[in-house]
Parts: C-alpha cells; sequence; structure tokens
C-alpha cells in the first residue's frame, strides 16, 4: 500500500470518526462469506477503535464482497495506484507481507493488522513489518538478491517516472549493494532482522533510502 493510499485512509478515519454517522449495522449484519472475528478482538489486537474498525470495514467489503481478497484481486487492486508502470511483481511481495498466515488470501483482519501497524505502529513495529517485506522467502533473512528483487519490482513500478537514473540494472545493483554491505554487520552475506533494525535506526543514508520503500508501501 502506498504511503499516499495510507494517508488517505487516516484522513477518512479522522474525518468519519469525528461525525455522529453510524456504521454499526453494517458491521454488526456481515452478509459476506468470511464473517470477521468480534470487534472487541480486533479492537484490542489494532490500535483502532471500534468505529474506525466499523469504518475500515466498510470500505474493505465494498472492495472485496467475500470478505477476503486473493492475490490476483490484490493485484488488480494495487494497479490502480499505479497505472504509468508494471505493479505486478510489487504486489506479489506486498500480499504476502499482509498474508501473515500464509494461506493465499488477505482476510479483514490481516488488513486490520497491517494497516494498524503502517498507521499507528512505532518505528520498531514498522521496520519489523518492513523486513518481513523484503524477506521474500520469509526465512527469518534478508539476502542481496531478495534486496535487489524488492529494488527491481519498486522500478518496474514506478523508477521509469520517479528515478530514470536508477531504471538500468547496474544503478540498482550498486545501490543495493552499498544499501546491503552497511546492514550486513558480520559480514555472513545475510541480513538479520536485529542488523536491519540497528542499521536503519543508525544510519541517516539507510533512514533516507528507506524512504524509496515507505513510498510504495
Amino acid at each position: 500500500m502506498n504511503v499516499r493510499r495510507v494517508e488517505s485512509i487516516s484522513a477518512q478515519l479522522e474525518e468519519a470518526s469525528s461525525t455522529g454517522d453510524s456504521v454499526e449495522d453494517e458491521m454488526e449484519m456481515a452478509t459476506v462469506r468470511h464473517r470477521p472475528e468480534a470487534l472487541e478482538l480486533l479492537e484490542a489486537q489494532s490500535k483502532f477503535t471500534k468505529k474506525e474498525l466499523q469504518i475500515l470495514y466498510r470500505g474493505f467489503k465494498n472492495e472485496c464482497p467475500s470478505g477476503v481478497v486473493n492475490e490476483e484481486t490484490f493485484k488488480e487492486i494495487y494497479s490502480q495506484f499505479f497505472p504509468q508502470g508494471d505493479s505486478t511483481t510489487y504486489a506479489h511481495f506486498l500480499f504476502n507481507a499482509f498474508d501473515t498466515d500464509h494461506n493465499g488470501s488477505v482476510s479483514f483482519e490481516d488488513f486490520v493488522m497491517g494497516l494498524s501497524i503502517l498507521l499507528r505502529g512505532t518505528v520498531q513495529e514498522k521496520l519489523n513489518w518492513a523486513f518481513n517485506l523484503y524477506d521474500i522467502n520469509k526465512d527469518g533473512y534478508i539476502t542481496k538478491e531478495e534486496m535487489l528483487d524488492i529494488m527491481k519490482a519498486i522500478y518496474d513500478m514506478m523508477g521509469k517516472c520517479t528515478y530514470p537514473v536508477l531504471k538500468e540494472d547496474a544503478p540498482s545493483r550498486q545501490h543495493v549493494e552499498t544499501f546491503f554491505q552497511k546492514m550486513d554487520k558480520n559480514k555472513d552475506g545475510v541480513v538479520t532482522i536485529d542488523e536491519f533494525i540497528e542499521s536503519c535506526q543508525k544510519d541517516e543514508n539507510i533512514m533516507r533510502s528507506m524512504q524509496l520503500f515507505e513510498n510504495v508501501i
């Protein structure tokens, strides 16, 4: 989910929460095939209020009437945000980050928990989420190739318009090489979550580079 979309959702939540409008009937009457968990549980697990969850569910149900979204539908929705490029590969990686139980679909609960971190999570929580995104095979490590795959996916989606200097393979590989070497503290060829978080928090250059990814989450 890109940052403009996240900010838009955040603004909608604030506006709707400040009005007297109620959407409780929509949340209570779950006519979809997949019924979300009790509001109380989601409220306790996320950083959203009950009313905000009702608002989010209304939007989610409008986009995904079945109550869950598969990868192909996710790609179709995400492509609307980046019509100038090919977002297919990046949407695949992003879908896998939201699909925390790896069952091939993103439920309302999956969506809420990811959005809760992206909108209101601590720096540590956001970095944990980002690490999971870059760890493509979910083995607990980020390799140089995984980082390069993510970078290429981003450039496919928006690089030709936004980052024309880096659209060729060699410059992007060089950027990843520099980025990766700073993170791989013990030079074992992989980046652990501890190395990832420590590097991002301590190195201003890396944090600025991270903004490239934040713009397309």
